[in-house]
């Protein structure tokens, strides 16, 4: 006797016993099994049903989640934890049903191939005249089990709160699998198990509808105004194809082309975009310098690949590729943007041990507020931005007793150049003011959180008014962008409103008189750029290090908005007219008030890429000083 008949062979032995002692018959004991077996399952199938329901109605949500941080999977699954536990919802309950069956199906097959040993002596086998203890002869039984497990993936399909939701294989094509695994299963059994399956599935329908009718999805779930993520066409779907062949063949070129040169710099992209920030200090490095620099991108759509510059390279990497290149740079001098760097998948060399990896930051924010809490343990060098930022960087070594890094006080390059291009540009007088609504595309921005009440408030004065979603928003949350043109589709066609979804230019921002945003870093930027004033949203912001009172230091995310315009919180957006009216009245009081901040704050200003270009030159020429010792003492020796 084998542990398998034991744990489920006698468990369930036990109970078609009392079945078969009821009805004197194999055949109705083995139905009287299923009834029974079924009614005992009955509250797990409800919770299942409840637990599929939960999954239904969070699905929306789950699709915002995976849009939103499909780059960041760490931060995805914490997220999706998080969901989980306020709906209440069970992966383990998901599957529950599954596991309880499996050991059901064990046991009868048990009993069915020894019943003398489970019901006694002079079983009689036979029911309406099949006999259940040997395998089918016919195609009787395997038809019944083929047709219910058919007609039970039918009513799944149409009835099932999370079949409903499958897309066409995931219905159909599970159930051709399905009918197949049960064509081949009752041939391989005792007909006596094919009888068993066949009454399962009948009453699995008859449970799926008293679940149904106990835990109504519609009750629970508003099918009508539920956000429905948009599946890709035909024609999406092979670019995509396509695009994957060809990044595929371009990564290994490129990869076995990065690895085969000596490199002294590089610059690593996150995706593409991202050049901006470091523009100023690689056109610095190639006018001043015999350096030739290395751009690492995970985008092959990247702008750096049409680029013809003397002293610069552009590579390709994929996501999937980064891991091992990470773990294998070779270079003296590598520069990101990249957050969380030697925490997570992305490692600091084996191959090269005294890499200088220096950071640079993509907006003028607190590092402590919206990075994660040690985001910046593993770098050397970091260049500041501002004195608050230096501020941060040495309250967080001090308090957390870390070792020092080599902060240079540099500035920000993209505000320069953003100055710059504001001076040269031409500015033409307008008729009416112009407002641009200019909002993040993380979790609970303007779009999501505030756009009607905000709108309401706007369309009482005579302005232009302009809605310029985030790029990653567009591309990520289509759905959701639908939902807003439809919306105000009237306001947009008598020329109240204006959405602009073409990024090409950036005059709409600069050519504003006010900027509303949340807490994207784009109103920090269009007043230090303009020396206008900002209406800041106070939609709930994403605080991505939950300690960061911990060092003591206030973020000037916090005091800096009502500096250079003013912060409105959500619950007073019926001030939107009177507070918006003010800031443009106000701009020569904000001008000033602007400019003193930035000179007092802001390192720099005009000199970033000459600060940052000459410290990264001066560390390659350090390099190549100590290589030259190092040969001439081997020259000796």
């Amino acid at each position: 006797m084998n542990m398998i008949d034991i744990i489920f062979g006698n468990t369930f032995g036990y109970l078609m016993h009392l079945c078969y002692t009821a009805t004197g018959n194999f055949g109705w004991a083995i139905i009287a099994f299923t009834v029974l077996a079924r009614l005992i399952l009955f509250p797990i199938s409800l919770i299942s049903q409840k637990n599929s329901i939960a999954m239904v109605k969070i699905k929306p949500a789950l699709d915002d989640l995976q849009a939103r941080y499909a780059s960041e999977p760490s931060l995805m699954l914490s997220e999706q934890k998080a969901l989980f536990k306020k709906e209440k919802y069970s992966a383990f309950k998901a599957i529950l049903p599954l596991l309880v069956q499996i050991p059901l199906i064990i046991g009868v097959i048990s009993v069915v191939n020894n019943p003398e040993r489970h019901l006694g002596e002079n079983i009689y086998p036979y029911f309406f005249g099949l006999d259940l203890l040997s395998s089918p002869v016919g195609l009787f039984v395997p038809a019944l089990a083929i047709l219910s497990t058919i007609f039970l993936c039918v009513m799944q399909n149409f009835f099932n709160v999370i079949s409903r939701e499958q897309g066409f294989f995931g219905k159909w094509g599970v159930m051709i699998l399905l009918t197949v695994f049960t064509g081949w299963f009752v041939f391989a059994v005792p007909s006596g198990v094919g009888l068993f399956w066949t009454y399962s599935n009948i009453l699995g329908v008859a449970t799926l509808a008293i679940c149904n009718l106990i835990y109504n999805p519609k009750k629970y779930i508003d099918y009508e105004n539920r956000s429905v993520k948009i599946k890709p066409t035909r024609e999406e779907k092979t670019a995509l194809r396509e695009r994957k062949r060809l990044q595929k063949a371009r990564e290994k070129v490129d990869m076995q082309r990065f690895f085969s040169v000596d490199k002294e710099i590089v610059f690593f992209s996150e995706q593409s975009g991202f050049y901006k920030y470091f523009e100023p200090f690689i056109d610095y490095i190639i006018e001043n310098s015999d350096i030739t620099v290395h751009y690492l991108t995970t985008d092959l759509r990247d702008q750096v690949f049409e680029f013809e510059k003397p002293q610069f390279e552009s590579y390709f990497c994929s996501d999937h590729g980064l891991i091992t290149t990470f773990m294998k740079m070779n270079c003296n001098v590598l520069i990101m943007t990249l957050a969380d760097f030697n925490v997570y998948h992305f490692k600091r060399s084996i191959e090269k041990k005294d890499i200088e990896y220096i950071y640079i930051d993509h907006g003028l924010g607190s590092c402590n507020l919206t990075l994660r809490e040690g985001a910046l343990n593993h770098y050397d060098t970091i260049f500041c931005n501002s004195k608050d930022y230096n501020e941060e960087i040495l309250a967080t070594e001090k308090v957390y007793k870390l070792k020092e890094k080599n902060l240079v006080n540099v500035g920000f390059g993209l505000l320069d150049g953003l100055i710059h291009n504001y001076s040269k540009s031409e500015h033409l007088e307008k008729q009416k003011p112009q407002i641009l609504i200019a909002p993040s595309w993380q979790r609970d921005n303007i779009l999501e959180f505030c756009l009607a009440p905000l709108l309401d408030g706007l369309f009482k004065l005579d302005a232009d008014i302009i809605i310029r979603p985030h790029p990653e928003f567009i591309k990520r949350f289509p759905t959701k962008m639908k939902a807003i043109f439809e919306k105000y589709d009237d306001k947009i066609s008598s020329g109240l409103l204006e959405i602009q979804t073409d990024f090409s230019s950036n005059s709409t921002v600069y050519d504003s008189d006010l900027v509303i945003t949340d807490w994207s870093s784009i109103g920090l930027e269009f007043s230090f750029t303009t020396k206008k004033p900002t209406l800041f949203i106070n939609t709930p912001m994403k605080v991505m290090n939950l300690e960061w009172r911990k060092i003591g230091v206030e973020p000037m995310d916090f005091w800096l908005r009502s500096r250079i315009g003013h912060a409105l919180d959500t619950d007073k957006l019926g001030d939107t007219e009177a507070v918006t009216r003010h800031l443009l009245e106000s701009g020569d009081e904000f001008k000033a008030a602007i400019e003193k901040l930035m000179a007092e704050h802001l390192y720099n200003i005009g000199n970033t890429a000459e600060v940052g270009g000459k410290y990264i030159i001066g560390q390659i020429g350090k390099v190549r000083e100590n290589a030259k010792i190092h040969t001439n003492q081997n020259i000796t020796h």
